[in-house]
Protein backbone atom coordinates (compact mmCIF):
# COMPACT_ATOMS: atom_id res chain seq x y z
CA UNK A 1 0.00 0.00 0.00
CA UNK A 2 1.23 3.34 -0.71
CA UNK A 3 1.02 6.04 2.01
CA UNK A 4 0.67 9.61 2.35
CA UNK A 5 4.40 10.36 2.37
CA UNK A 6 5.34 8.38 -0.67
CA UNK A 7 2.35 10.40 -3.05
CA UNK A 8 3.90 13.79 -1.34
CA UNK A 9 7.82 12.70 -2.49
CA UNK A 10 6.66 11.89 -5.91
CA UNK A 11 4.33 14.91 -6.59
CA UNK A 12 7.14 16.89 -5.39
CA UNK A 13 9.72 15.33 -7.82
CA UNK A 14 6.93 15.33 -10.65
CA UNK A 15 6.52 18.98 -10.31
CA UNK A 16 9.85 20.13 -9.92
CA UNK A 17 10.80 18.22 -12.90
CA UNK A 18 8.00 19.72 -14.90
CA UNK A 19 9.13 23.35 -13.12
CA UNK A 20 12.89 22.55 -14.37
CA UNK A 21 11.23 21.38 -18.17
CA UNK A 22 9.70 24.49 -18.56
CA UNK A 23 12.91 26.60 -17.39
CA UNK A 24 15.34 24.14 -19.67
CA UNK A 25 12.82 24.50 -23.35
CA UNK A 26 13.07 28.39 -23.44
CA UNK A 27 16.73 28.20 -22.79
CA UNK A 28 18.14 25.51 -25.42
CA UNK A 29 15.54 27.16 -28.08
CA UNK A 30 17.40 30.87 -27.87
CA UNK A 31 20.49 28.81 -28.45
CA UNK A 32 19.09 26.81 -30.93
CA UNK A 33 18.13 29.49 -33.21
CA UNK A 34 21.01 30.60 -35.09
CA UNK A 35 21.94 27.05 -35.66
CA UNK A 36 18.03 26.46 -37.10
CA UNK A 37 17.22 29.96 -38.77
CA UNK A 38 16.74 29.71 -42.34
CA UNK A 39 19.61 31.22 -44.39
CA UNK A 40 18.62 34.85 -45.93
CA UNK A 41 18.36 34.27 -49.56
CA UNK A 42 18.93 38.15 -50.20
CA UNK A 43 22.60 37.91 -48.94
CA UNK A 44 24.87 38.00 -51.48
CA UNK A 45 22.59 39.44 -54.34
CA UNK A 46 23.57 42.09 -56.69
CA UNK A 47 23.05 45.68 -54.95
CA UNK A 48 23.15 48.52 -57.25
CA UNK A 49 25.86 51.01 -56.39
CA UNK A 50 25.69 53.69 -59.48
CA UNK A 51 23.99 54.17 -62.75
CA UNK A 52 26.40 53.58 -65.73
CA UNK A 53 26.50 58.01 -66.94
CA UNK A 54 28.01 58.16 -63.19
CA UNK A 55 31.04 56.27 -64.33
CA UNK A 56 33.87 58.36 -66.51
CA UNK A 57 35.75 55.46 -68.70
CA UNK A 58 38.98 54.82 -67.52
CA UNK A 59 39.01 56.76 -64.22
CA UNK A 60 38.33 54.56 -60.69
CA UNK A 61 35.74 55.89 -57.88
CA UNK A 62 34.64 54.08 -55.03
CA UNK A 63 31.23 53.52 -53.56
CA UNK A 64 30.14 52.22 -50.44
CA UNK A 65 28.17 49.11 -49.96
CA UNK A 66 25.73 49.68 -47.32
CA UNK A 67 23.46 46.68 -46.36
CA UNK A 68 21.96 45.27 -43.47
CA UNK A 69 24.15 42.48 -41.20
CA UNK A 70 23.25 39.46 -38.89
CA UNK A 71 24.81 37.61 -36.76
CA UNK A 72 23.61 34.68 -34.45
CA UNK A 73 21.08 36.87 -32.20
CA UNK A 74 21.36 40.53 -33.50
CA UNK A 75 20.33 42.15 -36.58
CA UNK A 76 21.96 45.28 -37.65
CA UNK A 77 20.17 48.59 -39.70
CA UNK A 78 21.30 49.17 -42.72
CA UNK A 79 25.63 50.54 -42.71
CA UNK A 80 28.38 50.55 -44.58
CA UNK A 81 29.82 46.91 -44.80
CA UNK A 82 32.54 47.38 -47.60
CA UNK A 83 33.42 49.32 -50.14
CA UNK A 84 33.69 48.93 -54.26
CA UNK A 85 36.33 50.50 -57.01
CA UNK A 86 34.22 50.71 -60.05
CA UNK A 87 36.46 50.98 -63.12
CA UNK A 88 34.06 51.71 -66.80
CA UNK A 89 35.63 50.72 -69.56
CA UNK A 90 35.67 52.07 -73.09
CA UNK A 91 32.93 51.40 -75.32
CA UNK A 92 32.35 48.00 -76.99
CA UNK A 93 34.44 46.35 -74.03
CA UNK A 94 33.35 43.18 -72.22
CA UNK A 95 32.66 43.80 -69.60
CA UNK A 96 31.41 47.18 -69.96
CA UNK A 97 32.43 47.66 -66.06
CA UNK A 98 35.02 46.24 -63.63
CA UNK A 99 34.54 45.90 -59.91
CA UNK A 100 37.16 45.78 -57.29
CA UNK A 101 37.00 44.81 -53.88
CA UNK A 102 38.76 47.82 -51.73
CA UNK A 103 40.22 45.66 -49.35
CA UNK A 104 43.80 44.83 -49.96
CA UNK A 105 44.11 40.87 -50.73
CA UNK A 106 47.57 41.15 -48.50
CA UNK A 107 46.60 41.89 -45.11
CA UNK A 108 42.93 43.33 -45.78
CA UNK A 109 43.72 47.70 -45.19
CA UNK A 110 41.69 49.73 -47.55
CA UNK A 111 42.84 50.31 -51.13
CA UNK A 112 42.97 53.64 -52.16
CA UNK A 113 44.32 55.72 -55.48
CA UNK A 114 48.25 55.94 -55.69
CA UNK A 115 49.51 59.75 -54.99
CA UNK A 116 49.93 59.84 -58.62
CA UNK A 117 46.03 58.73 -59.76
CA UNK A 118 47.62 55.63 -61.92
CA UNK A 119 47.01 53.37 -59.72
CA UNK A 120 45.71 52.02 -56.50
CA UNK A 121 47.93 51.39 -53.27
CA UNK A 122 47.02 49.77 -49.87
CA UNK A 123 49.22 52.16 -47.45
CA UNK A 124 49.87 49.36 -45.01
CA UNK A 125 52.63 47.69 -46.37
CA UNK A 126 52.60 49.68 -49.95
CA UNK A 127 50.90 47.23 -51.97
CA UNK A 128 50.26 48.61 -55.83
CA UNK A 129 48.20 47.68 -58.30
CA UNK A 130 47.39 48.27 -61.69
CA UNK A 131 43.78 49.75 -63.12
CA UNK A 132 43.38 46.14 -64.23
CA UNK A 133 44.47 45.21 -60.66
CA UNK A 134 47.56 43.53 -61.17
CA UNK A 135 49.88 43.48 -58.77
CA UNK A 136 52.57 45.94 -59.71
CA UNK A 137 55.01 45.04 -56.87
CA UNK A 138 55.52 41.41 -54.81
CA UNK A 139 53.84 42.01 -51.90
CA UNK A 140 50.29 41.35 -52.28
CA UNK A 141 49.81 36.98 -53.04
CA UNK A 142 46.93 38.09 -55.62
CA UNK A 143 45.49 40.38 -57.84
CA UNK A 144 42.77 42.40 -56.49
CA UNK A 145 39.59 41.01 -56.07
CA UNK A 146 36.76 41.31 -58.91
CA UNK A 147 33.19 41.16 -57.75
CA UNK A 148 30.50 40.45 -60.10
CA UNK A 149 28.76 43.54 -62.17
CA UNK A 150 25.43 43.08 -64.09
CA UNK A 151 24.04 46.24 -65.67
CA UNK A 152 20.05 46.73 -65.83
CA UNK A 153 18.54 47.14 -68.92
CA UNK A 154 17.33 50.58 -68.41
CA UNK A 155 18.56 53.34 -71.29
CA UNK A 156 21.03 54.24 -68.53
CA UNK A 157 21.97 51.17 -66.66
CA UNK A 158 22.06 50.49 -63.01
CA UNK A 159 25.46 49.24 -61.99
CA UNK A 160 24.66 46.31 -59.77
CA UNK A 161 27.56 44.78 -58.04
CA UNK A 162 27.69 41.70 -56.07
CA UNK A 163 29.51 42.20 -52.96
CA UNK A 164 31.47 39.64 -50.97
CA UNK A 165 35.05 39.37 -48.86
CA UNK A 166 38.06 37.06 -49.58
CA UNK A 167 40.08 35.79 -47.17
CA UNK A 168 43.61 37.47 -47.00
CA UNK A 169 47.16 36.79 -47.10
CA UNK A 170 46.38 33.57 -49.65
CA UNK A 171 47.23 33.08 -53.31
CA UNK A 172 43.67 31.68 -54.01
CA UNK A 173 40.88 34.01 -53.97
CA UNK A 174 38.29 32.21 -51.61
CA UNK A 175 35.30 33.79 -50.65
CA UNK A 176 34.38 33.99 -46.85
CA UNK A 177 30.92 32.51 -46.10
Amino acid sequence: MINRREIYRVGTLALGGLMGLMLAVPGVAYVMTPILRKKDSTQGDFQTLARLSQLTVGVPQAFAVIDERQDAWVKYPREPIGSVWLIRQPSGSKPEVVAFSAECPHLGCAVGLAGDGKSFLCPCHDSNFTFAGEPRNKIPPRPMDTLGVKLSTDPDPEVRVKFQRFRTASEEQKPLV
